[in-house]
């Protein structure tokens, strides 16, 4: 059976994004692994619970088919780190898929992983600071709900969870 570690903050992951990826790679017979900063009882932006099975510290690559970061206010608190950098970069190097969803796609890019690579992520008129981040990180930024290049895979929100759900699987199950 294909495993997928889904990683969330540990306070304000986004419920939609976490749930929705979720149940589309279960729904493809993907066992899902959810891993954080922490173990215990995340809570999402609005409320959501889920149980962090695994610290992010634990993870080896190897025993995984994909990582999956999932944005939500708390991601950059909580997972714009080296460990998190370590985790993309030895994902990267494996030849995993790796993916981002929402503002978490800033954190690939800060970890090197979308140099040469379109991605997109989220942004509003107020703020277009994560598409500068993306370009200056060598990325090129495409204005779509959600994007594969190669074994990447990076979406622009909530309302993309299924349709970046979908592009996981599809990599993962060939």
């Amino acid at each position: 059976m294909k495993k997928v570690v889904i990683i969330i903050a540990f306070r304000d992951f986004q419920d939609k994004e976490y749930f929705g990826v979720k149940e589309v790679l279960e729904k493809a017979d993907i066992k899902i692994i959810t891993a954080g900063a922490e173990k215990g009882v995340a809570i999402g932006v609005y409320g959501g619970e889920v149980d962090i099975e695994m610290n992010l510290k634990d993870i080896n690559i190897n025993d995984y088919d994909a990582m999956v970061f999932i944005g939500g206010g708390g991601a950059l608190k909580y997972l714009d780190n080296e460990l998190s950098y370590k985790i993309i970069q030895e994902t990267v190097k494996a030849g995993k898929v790796l993916a981002a969803i929402c503002i978490a796609p800033v954190i690939l890019a800060k970890a090197g992983a979308l140099k040469g690579k379109r991605a997109t992520v989220w942004s509003s008129q107020f703020d277009k600071g994560p598409i500068k981040i993306l370009q200056e990180s060598g990325a090129e930024y495409v204005d779509e709900n959600a994007v594969a290049d190669g074994n990447i895979v990076t979406a622009n929100g909530p309302a993309s969870a299924n349709e970046f759900g979908e592009k996981i699987a599809g990599l993962i199950s060939g």
